[in-house]
């Protein structure tokens, strides 16, 4: 078993390596081949092990690799971790990854840059199993910053677009920031405990849950500050309020980076940290709250963002920084295993959607405006079938003890715990309502989408103007959505054609997450969250005695359990007023320019609230430091100064040296007579 995990966690850096150093020699199907062939394997092995685990009653273990870092107590080595945890994850990233490499055959077919953009997706892939098998902190920041480096060179494939660069640039930059608390709180764990590693470490949480570092005359709980720092670095991995800007502009990247990031991979590695953390959060309640409230404000934020975007990618991406919400402040209550189950759903519902985004993106010849579409579900059936699958999906719909989708039993059972956790808590209570009102934005936003990209008036083709005119289409709302394929525009596609049917092996990894989106609820809800609860997690995830959330979730009112599907039927039916019953009354709700309209359409102004104080005081401490201290006290003093004084008396000095006899025997004349004229001088005293 110790063979195959390693081969299970190295076969897409070997892919990424074949197909990044060696992929123009061996041509285009040849990368593809080898990158996407061994990510199927580690998909199989992912698979196999999560088996094991879940009905093979396999033990937790370790396998070592080499050591990595011996410095004095700070013992860091490579190694494998396998318990539930990352049994759960390593299906999570593999599946998707294999998907959307399979995907990514048809979607990536006009592009000449194939083999780089493989090996991304397998350089990504390796470095987010790294962190997800981690058996120390030095392991999950290398994991941590391999796929914030991956994210970097995906959303920044296309280097020719300006935008895709700026996107880039602003994922890396906000990403720093989290880092920066990230590597903080590993700092703070060691100075606390004297090691990084897990296995060391956990026992001693609760023998040093009382240390405390005395700091500005008052003592600060160490536990505590350590898991708001590394917090703070899920914030930003996991797009999480304050850190969340550079999440929309990454749908720059190519569709399929979209589905592999924000679906299942890297922004779910703060919410897989803060459910490995358990033993320290468990100790560290101040902590536990400031990961509920952000997590729950984030829910809202995201999803009334999500009502006024038309990009397609863009309300997906902002419904993925919602879900995220969700999953937060699940584990802040307490619930982690109800987090996780989100995570693990959430995956096949949210890739499906994103790479069905694609489908429609590459049906409509890159087009990605909502306002644009209308009345594809006749030319892209397939298509519209899985999206309507993801959409019941994500927005929960199911019966309560009968059956859902796959949403519906990892969000519901989120809002249950947070219900519990709320007959003791206020911060439990606030994300209660939060989480049942983002339920009901989260289906009309989804709805939203459906409604105005598959059914309706076409708004595609010659006569998409008049359709337009027709219908209230306000040409001005908003800026023309990003092209997903800008620079393919000169291929002969036109937005004449009518739209099709993507080819086969884009629609297979539809199909295959269309039946996730489905099944994974129900199949898996008894071992997540349910009786098989314990006999799952065999001690991966860590609650307290006094934590008694999941247990009590089971045990809330019935109308506790009923309201998500309330909310959302409701969302639904609004949507379908203003978007099929009443078709154009969107549109002329945005052309008005109403006051919530531009709030929600400009994201809550975070962008200019952030350019008006960090970008521009950045700007300005830089131009301090150019103009004044650089230019005026460095060049001041030392070329423009010293130096030009010397330059310039040396210079006038040199004039001297004419090269002539005749002035030098001048000089000396003058020397002569001044030495007899001073001599004489002398004498005469």
């Amino acid at each position: 078993m110790q063979q195959l995990v390693t081969l299970l966690v190295f076969a897409p850096l070997v892919g990424a390596i074949i197909a990044g150093l060696f992929g123009r020699r061996i041509g285009n199907v040849a990368s593809q081949s080898v990158t996407t062939g061994l990510l199927l394997l580690a998909c199989g092995l992912s698979w196999y092990t999560f088996g094991q685990w879940t009905w093979g009653h396999m033990e937790p273990f370790t396998v070592a690799i080499a050591p990595f870092i011996n410095i004095g107590d700070f013992q860091s080595a490579w190694s494998i971790r396998i318990d539930g945890l990352s049994a759960v994850m390593l299906v999570v990233v593999t599946t998707v990854s294999a998907l959307v490499h399979l995907y990514s055959w048809g979607y990536m077919a006009e592009d000449d840059s194939k083999p780089r953009f493989f090996a991304y997706l397998s350089l990504f892939t390796f470095a987010m199993l790294a962190l997800v098998t981690a058996a120390d902190f030095m392991q999950l920041f290398f994991g941590w910053e391999g796929v914030g480096l991956a994210s970097y060179l995906l959303i920044g494939f296309w280097f020719k677009k300006p935008t895709a660069n700026a996107a880039s640039i602003k994922a890396f930059v906000v990403n720093r920031v989290g880092d920066f608390g990230f590597a903080l709180g590993i700092m703070t764990v060691f100075w606390a405990f004297g090691t990084i590693q897990f296995a060391e470490l956990f026992p001693l949480i609760a023998d040093g849950a009382s240390k405390t570092w005395t700091f500005i005359g008052r003592d600060w709980p160490l536990v505590d500050l350590a898991c708001v720092l590394l917090f703070i670095g899920a914030m930003g991995k996991s797009a999480q309020f304050f850190l969340h800007t550079w999440l929309p502009d990454a749908m720059e990247g190519p569709t399929p980076v979209s589905a592999l990031i924000h679906a299942a991979t890297m922004v779910t590695a703060g919410v897989y940290m803060v459910c490995l953390l358990s033993p320290m959060f468990e100790y560290a309640p101040v902590a536990k709250q400031v990961v509920t409230l952000i997590g729950a404000v984030t829910a809202l934020f995201a999803a009334t963002v999500g009502l006024a975007q038309n990009d397609i990618k863009r309300v997906i991406a902002y419904s993925t920084c919602s879900q995220l919400g969700y999953m937060f402040f699940a584990a802040g209550v307490g619930a982690y295993e109800a987090a996780m189950f989100h995570l693990f759903t959430h995956a096949f519902f949210k890739a499906l959607l994103f790479l069905g985004a694609g489908s429609v993106i590459h049906g409509m010849h890159h087009e990605q405006d909502m306002r644009k579409m209308g009345g594809l579900w006749k030319y892209m059936p397939f298509t519209y079938a899985v999206m309507t699958i993801g959409t019941i999906a994500i927005t929960g719909v199911g019966i309560p003890g009968v059956f859902g989708f796959a949403g519906f039993y990892s969000k519901d059972t989120i809002i249950e715990a947070a219900f519990a956790a709320g007959q003791t808590s206020g911060y439990g209570l606030f994300a209660f309502v939060i989480g049942i009102f983002a339920a009901g934005l989260t289906a009309f936003y989804s709805w939203r989408l459906a409604f105005m990209t598959f059914h309706g008036t076409p708004k595609w083709g010659h006569d998409a103007a008049h359709h337009a005119d027709d219908h209230g289409h306000d040409a001005h709302a908003a800026p023309a959505a990003h092209d997903d394929h800008a620079h393919h525009d000169n291929h002969g596609h036109g937005h004449d054609h009518k739209p099709h049917e993507s080819p086969l092996v884009m629609l297979i990894p539809l199909g295959v997450l269309a039946i996730g989106a489905i099944a994974a609820g129900f199949v898996f809800v008894g071992y997540f969250v349910g009786h098989h609860e314990n006999e799952f997690w065999r001690g991966a995830i860590f609650t307290a005695a006094s934590n008694h959330v999941l247990h009590d979730a089971h045990n809330v009112p019935t109308w506790v359990k009923w309201s998500p599907l309330v909310v959302s039927t409701i969302g639904l039916l609004i949507a379908a007023w203003v978007y099929l019953l009443n078709e154009g009354m969107g549109a002329r709700l945005a052309a008005r320019r109403g006051p919530l309209w531009t709030f929600l359409y400009n994201k809550w102004f975070f962008d200019e609230l952030y350019e008006a104080t960090f970008v521009r005081a950045a700007r300005f401490l830089g131009d301090v430091f150019w103009k004044v201290g650089d230019q005026k006290i460095i060049d001041g003093l030392g070329p423009d100064g010293v130096a030009a004084v010397s330059r310039a008396v040396g210079k006038r000095t040199g004039q001297l040296q004419t090269g002539y006899v005749y002035h030098y025997a001048f000089v000396m004349l003058l020397g002569v007579a001044g030495l007899l004229s001073f001599a004489l001088y002398q004498w005469s005293r």
